[in-house]
């Protein structure tokens, strides 16, 4: 018996290099990286910043191209058993997310999303210039993807309503501004997470992951929301598809899908910074 506890014991401290996660001795060197500043003229000089804004836009073009053709897809069917569903949609949105921060996240950091954009700039992660730049980018990139569905389909765009988002019958405008206030925060909140610079610094692993609990995040909040406002939480989708339709479905509240998504933006960016990490309270920042 004394064998094998000494067996035990030296196995418990077989590896004395590794430390519980979120301990003060595996975070004591990490230094927080200052913010970004508010301007930053230097940037419109280099071709990075005009790469990272061609990345968003073509990024987001692809995403528009290959759900709104997934939407359209399973309204054309007689039924939803007779084709993917519900969660082929949220799938189809999920995975292009998946594979197109995984993509550009270097590039760009993988926004794809006004949202994503506002909640990165109240976290002082970009520049305004930059996070203007995006924004335009992403939305020129919707209305390009939702454009050339409709140039190779046009009747059946315009008969299946182009993936343009709006309430569905038996849901108040609360209701949707509710889910997208909501699903935005989960999306939000799953990208500070999973791009801290804190944990990267920690578990190399993280950066590696990022796309896919980012992915997973926008199918888990499409199951839960599309029966509601066909879920946004990305304002450039619900431009892009508004603008291409150009209906009354899809104008008549559009403004849910500006204000629900930013309002959920500026909430997760307060709780990560805030509580989660609480930046504003720590003296060596």
């Amino acid at each position: 018996m004394e064998g094998k506890e000494e067996d035990v014991h030296l196995g418990a401290n077989k590896f004395t290099e590794r430390q519980p996660l979120g301990t003060a001795a595996q975070d004591r060197d990490y230094k927080e990286p200052p913010p970004a500043p508010l301007f930053e003229a230097s940037e419109l000089s280099s071709w990075s910043f005009y790469r990272a804004g061609i990345a968003e836009f073509v990024a987001t073009f692809l995403f528009l191209y290959v759900t709104i053709l997934t939407v359209m897809g399973v309204k054309r069917s007689p039924n939803m058993c007779a084709s993917v569903g519900i969660q082929g949609i949220a799938w189809a949105f999920g995975g292009m997310i998946f594979a197109l921060v995984y993509c550009t996240a270097g590039i760009s950091g993988g926004h794809i999303n006004p949202a994503v954009t506002f909640g990165l700039l109240l976290a002082r992660k970009l520049s305004l210039t930059r996070a203007l730049f995006y924004i335009v980018m992403q939305c020129l990139g919707a209305i390009c993807g939702a454009g050339v569905v409709k140039g190779f389909q046009k009747t059946p765009y315009e008969v299946l309503g182009g993936g343009a988002n709006s309430v569905a019958p038996g849901y108040t405008k609360g209701d949707a501004l509710g889910a997208e206030i909501v699903g935005t925060f989960v999306l939000v909140y799953t990208v500070f997470s999973a791009t801290d610079a804190k944990r990267s610094a920690r578990d190399s692993h993280v950066p590696i992951l990022a796309p896919l609990p980012i992915g997973f995040a926008v199918f888990l909040v499409h199951l839960a929301t599309i029966p509601i406002t066909g879920t946004s939480i990305n304002p450039a989708r619900s431009l892009g598809a508004a603008i291409i339709y150009n209906r009354d479905q899809g104008w008549n509240d559009h403004w849910i899908f500006w204000v629900g998504p930013f309002i959920g933006a500026a909430l997760a960016a307060i709780y990560h910074q805030v509580v989660i990490r609480a930046i504003p309270f720590k003296s060596n920042c």
